[in-house]
């Protein structure tokens, strides 16, 4: 299925703001792969269907992500929403007829991160946290380093959803940590 088919589908299932949101985070994903040699086509395509899954009710990610036979831990049993980028990257799969390994596995990432991302996995990451509707504190310094250095923009989106997590006294999610940890023993800082 290609953009066009995907959107018109997307706009008929997604609320205006969710809409609106992915079109930013796909416009954004597609610009970040031309600047960084990325493959733009499968940068749109992840940042268009990254949040199909969010606005499935919480109550039926566990039995949707059961159905799809993904792996649940206790970190997601806790905190179902976490199960919105794993099942997105099952919908886009068999709803969508994504069969790209790298953009499912970019859609799957988007929300915890994880170890040894490849550069779609971390473009897809910083255009769901930098798009323009986006709003928050330390957003702009972000959005600067994603111009120049997408690891250090990623260390820096990491650090603050972290800090964000850690304040209001929630989970953290092993494979933030992990890709955390991985970009520092890379020597990003």
């Amino acid at each position: 299925m290609d953009y066009k088919n995907i959107l018109a589908q997307l706009s008929k299932t997604l609320s205006p703001k969710r809409l609106e949101h992915s079109i930013g985070v796909s416009k954004t994903a597609e610009e970040m792969a031309e600047r960084f040699g990325c493959d733009r086509v499968k940068a749109k395509l992840a940042g268009l269907l990254h949040d199909v899954a969010r606005e499935i009710p919480v109550e039926e990610f566990l039995p949707r992500a059961q159905a799809f036979g993904i792996v649940v831990n206790d970190m997601e049993r806790a905190e179902p929403i976490l199960l919105h980028a794993p099942l997105a990257a099952k919908l886009a799969e068999a709803e969508f007829q994504i069969h790209d390994a790298e953009i499912l596995q970019a859609i799957f990432l988007h929300t915890t991160g994880g170890t040894h991302m490849s550069m779609l996995d971390k473009i897809i990451y910083l255009a769901d946290v930098i798009e323009p509707g986006r709003n928050f504190g330390g957003l702009e310094e972000i959005r600067t380093l994603a111009q120049s250095d997408l690891d250090k923009a990623l260390l820096l989106a990491l650090n603050q959803s972290i800090s964000y997590i850690l304040e209001r006294g929630g989970l953290i999610h092993p494979a933030t940590i992990e890709a955390r940890n991985d970009l520092l023993l890379k020597g990003v800082h």
